[in-house]
């Protein structure tokens, strides 16, 4: 199995820091679930929830070249949103985090409609 290394985008880093220095305990779950999925990620980089190809954001696409896409379900209907790309090597994964993000977010960049 290759290693995964994890990656943040500048998107995903803002919002991990502000959750960082967050002091609500909301803030803190959601944290605490962000990590606990980093972990598993680094152990296999297809650990999240695979998003089908016509689903991928074209934000994503144009402004990472994004080409697969992975999701993760956190605390508090959060979301992390990942690509997975090769390494610097043959034997690492690199885990592009695109963006950690509330549920209506999420819902407005993916399309999906509010009922």
């Amino acid at each position: 199995m290759k290693k995964t290394r994890v990656i943040l985008s500048p998107e995903a880093g803002e919002a991990y820091d502000r959750l960082l220095k967050g002091e609500s305990k909301h803030e803190r779950m959601i944290l605490k679930s962000v990590n606990h999925k980093t972990e598993l990620l680094k152990l296999d980089f297809q650990a999240g929830n695979p998003i089908a190809k016509h689903l991928i954001p074209r934000e994503y696409v144009i402004k990472y070249g994004a080409t697969n896409l992975f999701r993760f379900e956190l605390a508090a209907s959060w979301r992390m949103v990942y690509t997975a790309v090769d390494g610097e090597n043959d034997a690492e994964v690199i885990a592009f985090v695109l963006d950690i993000i509330d549920h209506p977010t999420y819902d407005e960049k993916f399309g999906y409609a509010k009922k």
